[in-house]
């Protein structure tokens, strides 16, 4: 089984910066891409940023320049580093990764962090 924790959430004033983590891990699991997605209150679950295992990036016009994904294959980690942080960054920020196994592969959740920006 796939387990994902994160962490890094927390209240920042507008302008700030907060950076969020998420570590996957099971035994005999290959991860492929990995990506952050937010849900705030009353909206739809959305993309952020995404990684794949070679490196290549994608990011949500919204967060473009000023949120950064990066990824340790060693640790099975990535992370979202998040600047220039405004009020409707305010979300709940969920980790999603794409695990194989053998010949099966699913995607997995995280708990969720959240992330408030006051103004």
């Amino acid at each position: 089984q796939v387990q994902l924790v994160e962490s890094g959430g927390g209240l920042v004033q507008a302008g700030g910066s907060l950076r969020l983590s998420c570590e996957a891990s099971g035994s005999g699991f290959r991860f492929d891409d990995m990506t952050w997605f937010r849900q705030a209150p009353g909206k739809q679950r959305e993309l952020v940023a995404g990684i794949t295992s070679d490196g290549s990036t994608n990011y949500a016009d919204a967060v473009k320049g000023r949120f950064t994904i990066a990824r340790d294959n060693a640790k099975n980690t990535i992370y979202l580093q998040m600047n220039s942080l405004k009020p409707e960054d305010t979300a709940v920020y969920y980790c999603n990764v794409r695990a194989s196994h053998t010949f099966a592969q699913r995607d997995y959740w995280g708990q969720g962090t959240q992330v408030t920006v006051s103004s």
